[in-house]
């Protein structure tokens, strides 16, 4: 027991590792698990885990051997500026649903404004899990 615990102690602390780019990772794409690769140094406010960025879309352009950061990435945009949508309005057991176009870029749960293309008016709703836009639904 003894001995096992002088082994452990003299092992020293455990390397930290970071998350780094591989490659140029341009603003508004999605990383991929080849985009990224851990590297046995610790960098200040870089994550350690290829799944917590992975899938994620990056908010700025991320260069070649620079640490990966929570706030350079974020949920994939599901809805473009400018994309016809579905727009669905839910109140109590109603649902209608018609034809919009984006004004702004939007992830799931973000708040975007949509053009009804029907009557012409503008409605802010959350852009849900599928992409379509809800109105009068707070889920």
């Amino acid at each position: 027991m003894l001995r096992m615990l002088l082994l452990l102690a003299m092992a020293g602390p455990a390397a930290a590792e970071s998350l780094v780019a591989t490659r140029t990772i341009r603003a508004r794409t999605l990383v991929l698990p080849d985009d990224v690769v851990l590297v046995s140094a610790e960098l200040p406010g870089a994550l350690s885990d290829p799944a917590a960025a992975v899938g994620l879309e990056a908010k700025v352009a991320i260069y070649p051997g620079k640490p990966l950061h929570p706030g350079d990435l974020g949920p994939p945009t599901l809805v473009e500026r400018n994309q016809t949508v579905t727009l669905i309005y839910l109140a109590g057991g109603l649902a209608i649903s018609t034809e919009g176009r984006a004004l702004a870029r939007g992830a799931e749960g973000d708040e975007v404004r949509v053009m009804n293309l029907g009557s012409r008016n503008t409605v802010t709703g959350r852009v849900g899990p599928d992409g379509e836009v809800y109105v009068g639904w707070n889920g």
